[in-house]
């Protein structure tokens, strides 16, 4: 039956749920992708609620001969989530920790609970669940069971199938059922059962006690040494229990069901095993190598010491974290230019006894004559190092162009002792392909990370794909080898296992899987007939990339379509409000794939590729896919990828205009300065109005603004009036230390005009000279608004205008960080092309405020004795877009600078306003929403003594509106210390 004849039913189906069920084309396009290079339109989405909307949902598949596909974070890198059925998404509902065990070490979970959640609820109980994923702050227990996920640390703790104990399963009849450890007599008993349970007992006993079956599992499966072995269904694990081998332990099926891709059964429950937290203290030894065969040899050297990972990055990794925003920081350890580089960790109860474990493979490894340097991170700066090796995968889709870092050979393992020769022949075999591969994984476990760089839209590099793969194998085979280690076989090494283990295996597979699901509803074309593997992939065979005329310019990722496309899935984006950072507010509010970057970049690749309209951009669904991007910059930094979604999301909005005009709330807010100047002439009148219950009320009604908002003031005189009266008399040093020029931006002028003055005064106290030149706003609020002809209009402007006068000596300084770091990312890009160049060198002079006296202090040029000792305690809450494109340690530094000042930088995200967006009726809720995840209670807990401080305005009006307490601009805070 056709997917549109199955509608009436679907609509059936979705009445009956206590969850939702959706099959509008947003939805199925949001999920048509994982991690993976394939796409594949489902049927329908689902997200259950209830065990009962599960076994709905399998009556409905068995009934209309459609299939369910188990999804949680969506970071599957061969396919598993991707199917024509329906995906049914557990992550948001199923995410309860049910019962916890401190005496027996075990805790039960709904698939849908993250590790790095789940490991914040263990800790202050003394355990943790040990599997670590470099996606560990969005892998969900489901995918880490479905894959078998190991991790860096396997090589101590094992993987995900040495942890589950329990699992409560839906089987394919809709029957719940609970497996775990049985007994030989246990065994028996459970073969008697009648029905479909029974029948699962009654095969595996019969398939494993025959003697041919059990020869050719011990013949042709992976070395039993190989503990990342994970290539068709595990029957190994269970031909090893009692039932089978007098020594053996007892059976589970358990053991199948992990690393199974949802292909036997749905899991709704997990009961795994926990283990005491690692020793607390740990050193990483960065051991640098000019090749990458010497670095294999050095991992042999390293697992005979107490290592706990051993971890592999090689130059073309190295060289994607160079352009990173957010992970170039986090090189400060990389010495000269290493082809290779193991990150080697050590704990111990104290620094000296993990140093001492440390310092010993350091004088192995130069007895051996393998390495040139052997830099030893220290506890405070692990944590940035392991981060720099995590964002691995995603910086591959920053290579330019439509050549990628391909996922099909990323999850050999071998014996380690193997594992210099494999490389080798591995390299070697890819030369042929005229292919330089791209090295990055678990060393200490055998398994590395190999990537061919292809491009999947082209016919040739699909074959490639293929030849590639199949290369692969064979070598894999060759070594006895197992060709997945973690990631599962999906639909990308699917095709390969009966090579893998042989025929007769495989057909003793599909005999499993057709007896646990006969129908095939379970994730079918996994692991089991699958579907040639270069086949429903993202980009249709031999496309060409349609070109779209934009008016940013994109040309450095080859255009807006190109930007989308540098999402690679990863899912960075859907970590949660406690793993830190920025992004993505939205997603973390509403928890849905939607309000992600990864599901906008989705859906704009999806409709600008396949438009056939006037207008590319003329789309409802991009149009709802973007509403709720609060254009924070959170994925332009800490992306992976740096997928920039608010340019993106600017220019949407700039083309969406051409087709249905510009709304008038988008018009007010984008001309809010000229408003504003208007307004000052008159401001005791215009503040009047704006906070009068019923003009108020009545203007708020007009614009869509939400009535529990307070309109900003408009302060009575413009900074830029007050300095042309004020300045020339303001009291200041005989030597000036330096001149800068101030970028009075529309905010700090009309609003914050008292800021701004604090801000002047003290600059000139302590020594430096400020000019105040004529020029245009910022152009930030048409950019939010996607008027981009008006905010181009006023880059020209102020770039003719301070290109000529910044320089190293001379910088330009803002007070609001959106306003003034639009010199530093948007500018080059929205300025005519006789410009850029001068754009370009303004961006590296321009600075925030906090940036400009946090540097001015490392150069001792404002010291401490010039202010207060008093104490004073103060809670510090950044700009989304300092943190994106500056730092928020600069404020950090300027509010630790009286030397009794003590500084706590909130662990927030966005606060939620968002320039304009918390103002919007609509977004209100959701606005409020994100700053109670973790700004608001922060600043709730503080006394009245303490100071909050924000740089950011709609931050400030944020904290008042969502607290009561009002916030004080960082400059505020040090004018209020200085006592010269």
């Amino acid at each position: 039956m056709s997917s549109s004849n199955l509608v009436p039913n679907l609509e059936k189906l979705a009445a009956r749920m206590q969850g939702e069920l959706k099959f509008d084309s947003l939805s199925k396009t949001l999920y048509a992708t994982d991690a993976s290079v394939y796409r594949e339109m489902p049927l329908a989405v689902a997200f259950p609620k209830t065990e009962q909307d599960i076994q709905l949902l399998i009556d409905f598949a068995n009934a209309y001969q459609t299939s369910l596909i188990p999804r949680t974070a969506g970071t599957s890198l061969a396919g598993q989530c991707v199917g024509n059925g329906i995906v049914v998404d557990v992550s948001k509902h199923f995410t309860q920790i049910l019962e916890f065990n401190l005496e027996e070490k075990w805790v039960r979970v709904q698939p849908g609970v993250v590790r790095d959640e789940l490991n914040r609820f263990l800790r202050p109980h003394g355990l943790f669940f040990s599997p670590v994923t470099s996606t560990a702050n969005r892998a969900m227990i489901g995918g880490m069971v479905g894959n078998n996920s190991s991790g860096t640390t396997s090589i101590v703790y094992g993987t995900t199938r040495e942890k589950v104990v329990e699992l409560k399963v839906l089987l394919s009849d809709g029957n719940p059922t609970v497996f775990g450890q049985v007994s030989k007599k246990e065994f028996d008993e459970k073969c008697t059962i009648p029905g479909l349970e029974g029948e699962l007992y009654r095969q595996v006993k019969m398939e494993l006690s025959d003697p041919k079956n059990r020869e050719n599992i011990n013949r042709h499966f992976p070395k039993k040494s190989i503990h990342r072995r994970n290539t068709g269904y595990a029957l190994d694990y269970l031909m090893e229990t009692e039932v089978f081998d007098e020594t053996g332990q007892s059976f589970n099926f358990c053991k199948l069901l992990a690393g199974s891709e949802g292909t036997l059964a749905f899991t709704t429950e997990i009961k795994i095993s926990l283990d005491p937290l690692p020793e607390p203290v740990d050193i990483v030894v960065a051991a640098h190598f000019e090749s990458i065969t010497l670095s294999m040899k050095a991992s042999q050297v390293a697992m005979k010491h107490p290592a706990t990972a051993v971890e592999l990055m090689d130059k073309i990794i190295l060289d994607c974290t160079k352009e990173s925003i957010e992970y170039s920081k986090n090189r400060y350890f990389v010495e000269g230019d290493p082809m290779a580089l193991l990150m080697i960790e050590f704990r111990g109860q104290s620094l000296e006894e993990a140093l001492g474990k440390g310092k010993a493979l350091v004088e192995d490894l130069k007895a051996a004559g393998l390495g040139y340097a052997y830099p030893i991170i220290e506890p405070d700066l692990t944590a940035s190092a392991w981060a720099l090796r995590s964002a691995g995968l995603g910086l591959l889709a920053n290579i330019p162009g439509d050549r990628k870092a391909v996922a099909c050979v990323e999850d050999t393992a071998v014996d380690i002792v193997d594992l210099a020769d494999y490389i080798d022949e591995f390299d070697r075999t890819m030369v042929t392909f005229k292919q330089e591969p791209v090295h990055y994984a678990h060393a200490g476990a055998g398994e590395i990370h190999l990537r061919p760089i292809l491009d999947l839209k082209k016919k040739e590099d699909r074959e490639e794909f293929y030849k590639i793969s199949k290369a692969s194998a064979e070598l894999v085979k060759k070594y006895n080898g197992s060709l997945s280690g973690e990631h599962g076989d999906g639909r990308v090494r699917a095709p390969f296992i009966p090579m893998m283990v042989g025929e007769e295996n495989y057909q003793l597979f599909r005999r499993i899987k057709a007896t646990w699901d006969p129908s095939g509803i379970f994730n079918p074309g996994k692991i089991v007939d699958a579907a040639p593997m270069n086949t429903s992939l993202r980009y249709e065979e031999d496309m060409v990339t349609p070109e779209q005329d934009t008016l940013m310019d994109f040309s450095a990722v080859g255009g807006i379509l190109r930007m989308a496309e540098k999402c690679n899935g990863s899912g960075d984006c859907r970590k949660l409000p406690t793993s830190g950072g920025t992004m993505c507010p939205s997603y973390q509010a509403t928890r849905n794939e939607k309000d992600t970057t990864r599901g906008r970049a989705n859906v704009l690749r999806e409709f600008l590729t396949k438009d056939q309209q006037p207008n590319p951009f003329d789309h409802p669904e991009i149009k709802e896919a973007l509403d709720l991007c609060l254009s924070c910059k959170g994925c332009t930094a800490e992306c992976p990828s740096n997928v920039d979604m608010a340019s993106m999301k600017a220019e949407f909005l700039h083309q969406y205009h051409k087709t249905h005009g510009i709304p008038l709330r988008s018009k007010a807010f984008a001309n809010i300065a000229t408003l504003n100047n208007l307004g000052g002439k008159i401001a005791g009148v215009s503040n009047f109005f704006l906070g009068n219950k019923f003009t108020g009320k009545a203007l708020k009604s007009i614009l869509g603004v939400a009535e529990q908002r307070e309109l900003p003031a408009i302060s009575k005189v413009s900074l830029r009036s007050w300095f042309k009266k004020n300045y020339s008399s303001l009291p200041g040093k005989e030597k000036v230390i330096k001149t800068i020029y101030l970028f009075a931006d529309e905010f700090t002028n009309y609003n914050d005009t008292e800021i701004g003055i604090k801000a002047v005064q003290l600059l000139k106290k302590l020594g430096y000279e400020i000019i105040l030149p004529e020029h245009e706003e910022s152009g930030r609020s048409a950019l939010s608004k996607g008027l981009l002809e008006k905010a181009k209009k006023h880059a020209d402007a102020n770039v003719r205008v301070f290109g000529k006068l910044v320089d190293g000596e001379h910088p330009l300084v803002g007070i609001e960080p959106s306003a003034i770091l639009s010199f530093r990312d948007e500018y080059p890009r929205l300025v005519d092309k006789s410009l850029v160049e001068d754009a370009k060198k303004l961006k590296f002079h321009t600075l925030m405020l906090d940036e400009f006296i946090g540097r001015e202090i490392v150069a001792g040029n404002i010291r401490a004795e010039d202010f207060t000792s008093e104490p004073k305690t103060i809670k510090l809450h950044g700009h989304c877009h300092q943190k994106a494109l500056s730092a928020v340690s600069w404020s950090h530094k300027l509010l630790s600078l009286p030397q009794n000042y003590v500084v706590e930088t909130i662990p927030s995200g966005c606060c939620g306003m968002a320039g304009s967006f918390g103002y919007e009726k609509e977004h209100y809720e959701l606005s409020m929403q994100i700053g109670e995840m973790v700004l608001f209670p922060a600043v709730r807990e503080a006394d009245q003594e303490t100071i909050i401080a924000a740089p950011g305005t709609s931050c400030r009006h944020q904290i008042a509106d969502g607290t009561g307490r009002q916030a004080l601009h960082p400059i505020e805070v040090l004018w209020d210390a200085y006592r010269g």
